[in-house]
């Protein structure tokens, strides 16, 4: 089924959806969700500090009937799972392959009529003093909305409810995005990343 334009590519409940969904919310957990405003744009998810995060992330995605890709180290999409992977919207990548790693995922962008891309901008479960600067480039490069999604431990809600257009000065648009995570905690806080980018 085609996503439904102009932006909300929100798919009516399947089997697998409902149980899904129901799932999230055996295991305590309230979803939300904002259709996006456009038919392409990225979405960032914040804090991201265990494995339980990519369960929790899966379950929403399935549930919610959104159908966002997402990239993911190239070692997890090898045989059995990698199939599976990719059809629950999966892109692989090779992180020590930096050059054009922007201009290729804009190329990408330019080929789907439709194209939200989830992206974890501390990088890393473990404690990091900065974000990652891909999602930024991608967003201001192509002129995309950025999506604020979460997993909050603190009140058991996964969600995307806010999208922000960047607008290239990042001290500005950096304050705005501490403002909405401000309180939320992943489940090891400890790990949480600074919401900034490097010096």
């Amino acid at each position: 089924m085609e996503p439904r334009q102009p932006g909300a590519p929100v798919h009516s409940a399947s089997l697998v959806g409902r149980c899904a969904h129901a799932l999230l919310g055996i295991l305590g957990w309230r979803s939300v969700l904002v259709p996006p405003p456009a038919a392409k744009g990225v979405i960032i998810v914040y804090p991201h500090t265990s494995n339980w995060d990519f369960i929790i992330g899966v379950l929403y995605r399935t549930g919610t009937g959104l159908p966002v890709r997402w990239l993911g180290k190239h070692t997890l999409f090898r045989w059995p799972a990698g199939r599976l992977l990719q059809r629950i919207g999966g892109i692989p990548i090779r992180r020590n392959e930096h050059s054009g790693f922007v201009a290729g995922v804009l190329a990408e962008y330019a080929r789907q009529p439709w194209m939200w891309l989830v992206l974890t901008p501390e990088g890393t479960r473990s404690r990091t003093d900065h974000w990652k600067s891909g999602f930024y480039q991608i967003a201001v490069a192509g002129g995309l909305p950025v999506g604020l999604g979460f997993i909050d431990y603190a009140t058991r809600t996964v969600g995307i409810d806010t999208y922000m257009n960047l607008t290239g000065n990042v001290d500005q648009d950096f304050a705005r995005i501490r403002a909405f995570y401000a309180g939320r905690r992943g489940r090891r806080p400890e790990n949480e990343g600074a919401i900034r980018l490097r010096p």
